[in-house]
């Protein structure tokens, strides 16, 4: 393990606790963002921020209810997802920074902009939530989201099958057992698995399941998307099962000046399949975008 992640920084934010990675002397300010359910700072970025850090204050958190980001109470929806970030920059001494985002992460990244483009000197979003009108499966979904105990019983469930997790790690959210590093990554998600089922959380985030309604997606940036002034790179693997091209393209369409980078041999977590290509990839954009 880096450096990076070996001296957190525990503080309080919105109320709940969050802890902090941070690394890098000099250079613009970066926020980095995992995505949902299994996800963490330690798993999603472990191969990307010390690279970055070389260059760039970087600064990687644990969303509430991930990592070491617990507990907290109440619901942890988009509304509450663009407060807290403003905190959190405010708790940073962050008056600007440019935010990098994943899956939900992403998603949260691209709201934030929306609201806030004088506190965000860049955006790049990989695989971004809430950019669906509406998605496969819309009314099943809905259904089961709101069965009662349903998603605490998944955890628990996750939590007593390290099998699954691995599965469904090589089956819809990487490039599949060519994966870098697949053993390790599977042993972080199965931690968090037993940190959600030992804090009684979800399986889902509330971002997600709020997102939801019984025939169309209540959270949809998409439409909102042409105001967005923030300079945008939209990141997607080519083999990401959850987002697909066509609705990166009309993002990227969306937003004057945005491109999308298609990377090969990724699914939807690029960071663990495509580390040094995502890297690459970021460093470009920053130097056009912030000048370094």
């Amino acid at each position: 393990m880096t450096d990076l992640f070996d001296t957190p920084t525990d503080m309080t934010v919105s109320g709940g606790p969050v802890r902090v990675y941070r690394a890098g002397d000099s250079g613009p300010p970066l926020l980095l963002l995992h995505g949902a359910m299994l996800d963490t700072a330690r798993g999603v970025w472990r191969q990307v921020a010390p690279d970055l850090a070389a260059d760039y204050r970087v600064h990687v958190v644990d969303l509430p209810r991930h990592g070491a980001s617990r507990p907290w109470h109440g619901v942890l929806d988009d509304a509450f997802y663009r407060g807290f970030l403003d905190d959190l920059l405010d708790a940073l001494d962050l008056p600007q920074a440019a935010l990098i985002g994943l899956s939900m992460g992403a998603g949260i990244a691209t709201g934030y902009a929306l609201d806030h483009p004088d506190r965000v000197t860049g955006l790049i979003a990989a695989g971004p939530g809430g950019i669906e009108a509406r998605r496969r499966a819309q009314l099943l979904t809905w259904l089961v989201l709101r069965t009662p105990g349903i998603l605490r019983l998944t955890s628990r469930y996750l939590a007593r099958r390290p099998e699954l997790i691995r599965r469904s790690l090589v089956g819809s959210l990487t490039a599949g057992e060519s994966t870098r590093d697949l053993e390790q990554i599977v042993r972080l998600a199965v931690e968090e698995a037993m940190a959600k089922e030992a804090h009684g959380e979800p399986a889902l985030d509330d971002w997600q399941t709020q997102a939801y309604g019984p025939f169309a997606m209540r959270l949809n940036l998409l439409p909102d998307l042409p105001r967005l002034t923030v300079p945008t790179l939209w990141v997607r693997g080519d083999q990401d099962d959850l987002v697909g091209h066509e609705e990166l393209s009309a993002a990227a369409a969306a937003v004057p000046g945005s491109h999308l980078v298609t990377v090969a041999d990724a699914g939807h977590i690029v960071t663990y399949d495509q580390p040094d290509e995502f890297v690459r990839l970021a460093r470009e954009f920053l130097a056009a975008t912030l000048g370094t």
